[in-house]
C-alpha cells in the first residue's frame, strides 16, 4: 500500500482564502491514488466545517410534471428521445403540490424542489404553480426552489414575487461537451436562465451531471464554470444511466472517484452549498457517508424519475456521523 506523498492541507487553505485551484491542483485531486481519499476528504471537510459547521441541509423533489418534454438531453429519461417507461403526465393540481410541501415538513426538509419537464413553463403553467407557491409560503416555513426550465425575465420576476426563494437550472456538463449531451437549446441558454433568475432575485442554483463521458479536464472546466457564475447552490449528481436514454450504455462510477469529485467542488468553490443530488445512492453506495464530509446537502426521497434511499437511512446517516439537521429559518 502506496504512502500518501501531498500534503491536500495546502488547498484547503487556499479555498479558505478565496483562491481558486489552478487546472493543475483540480486534476490532482481527481487523479490523486485511492489511497488518498481520506487525506483528502479530510482536508475538504476544514473548508466545509468552517463555513458549514456539522449542520445538513435537507431538500425534496416533487416531480410536478412528467414527461412530455420536446428537448433531446440524453440523460433523461422525459426526453422526446427516450425510451424509457416512466409515467407522464401535465402539470400536477395544487393540492397534490401542497400534500408534497406537507410530505417535506414531516420529513425535516428545508427546501421543497418543485420541478416540471420541459424546456420552459407556458403562462398557464406558470399560474398555476404561483397560486400553489403563494399557498405554500403564506402557511409553511418552507423554502421553494423551483426547476422549470429556460425563463424569461418577467417570468423569472414573476415567480420572485410569489415567494419562489431559489430557481434551479444546471449547466450539467463542460461547454464543449454540452453539443453531444443536448441540441435542442444551448450552454449559453443555461447559463443565461440562471442570471436572469439572479438578477430577479432568486437566489441561483446550478450544478453538473458527472459520468457523462467527460473528461477529467472537462470536470475541472465544470467546476470553474459554476464558480464563475456563483451559483449559491451546486447539486452534484452523478449519471444513472436509465435503461431507454441515449447513455444507458455508461457504466456506474467509481464511489471514490465520486469523492473526489465532491472535494473538488468544495475546493473550488468554498462557501457555496454543496448537494450530493442524483445517483449518489448508486454511484457512492457505502461510501454515501463520507461525501459529506465535503458537501452539506442532500435531496432525500426519490428523484424525478428513480428511487432514492428511504428518508429514515438518511436521517440515520446523518446521526451516525455525529452532523445535525439544519431546519428551515425564515
Amino acid at each position: 500500500m502506496e504512502a500518501i506523498h501531498k500534503d491536500w492541507t495546502t488547498l484547503a487553505e487556499k479555498a479558505l482564502r478565496g483562491q481558486p485551484l489552478t487546472m493543475e491542483e483540480g486534476l490532482s485531486v481527481l487523479e490523486a491514488d485511492d489511497n488518498e481519499v481520506l487525506a483528502i476528504m479530510n482536508s475538504a471537510y476544514q473548508v466545509r466545517h468552517h463555513y458549514y459547521g456539522n449542520k445538513v441541509k435537507l431538500n425534496l423533489i416533487i416531480n410536478a410534471k412528467s414527461g412530455l418534454c420536446p428537448e433531446d438531453c440524453g440523460y433523461c429519461s422525459q426526453s422526446i428521445v427516450s425510451k424509457a417507461t416512466i409515467s407522464k403526465y401535465p402539470l400536477l393540481e395544487k393540492s397534490t403540490l401542497l400534500d408534497g410541501a406537507r410530505k417535506a415538513l414531516e420529513m425535516k426538509v428545508g427546501t421543497y424542489c418543485i420541478v416540471a419537464s420541459g424546456k420552459g413553463p407556458t403562462s398557464k403553467e406558470l399560474d398555476q404553480l404561483i397560486e400553489a407557491v403563494q399557498e405554500i409560503k403564506s402557511t409553511m416555513p418552507l423554502k421553494i426552489c423551483a426547476c422549470l426550465g429556460i425563463l424569461s425575465e418577467e417570468q423569472a420576476v414573476r415567480l420572485k414575487d410569489a415567494g419562489v426563494d431559489r430557481y434551479n437550472h444546471n449547466l450539467n456538463t463542460s461547454r464543449s461537451r454540452f453539443p453531444r449531451i443536448t441540441t435542442t437549446h444551448t450552454y449559453d441558454d443555461r447559463q443565461e436562465t440562471v442570471k436572469k433568475a439572479k438578477a430577479a432575485g432568486m437566489s441561483p442554483c446550478s450544478g453538473c451531471i458527472v459520468g457523462m463521458g467527460e473528461t477529467n479536464e472537462e470536470i475541472v472546466e465544470m467546476a470553474y464554470a459554476l464558480r464563475e457564475l456563483e451559483a449559491d447552490s451546486i447539486p452534484v449528481n452523478f449519471l444513472n444511466p436509465i435503461p431507454g436514454t441515449p447513455l444507458e450504455h455508461l457504466k456506474e462510477l467509481n464511489p471514490r472517484q465520486c469523492l473526489k469529485v465532491l472535494a473538488l467542488m468544495r475546493f473550488m468553490n468554498p462557501s457555496k452549498e454543496i448537494r450530493i443530488a442524483g445517483g449518489r445512492e448508486v454511484n457512492l453506495r457505502s461510501l454515501q457517508p463520507l461525501g459529506l464530509y465535503a458537501a452539506n446537502s442532500i435531496f432525500v426521497g426519490d428523484y424525478l424519475t428513480t428511487s432514492g434511499q428511504e428518508a429514515a437511512e438518511d436521517q440515520r446517516m446523518i446521526e451516525d456521523l455525529g452532523f445535525e439537521i439544519e431546519l428551515c429559518a425564515l
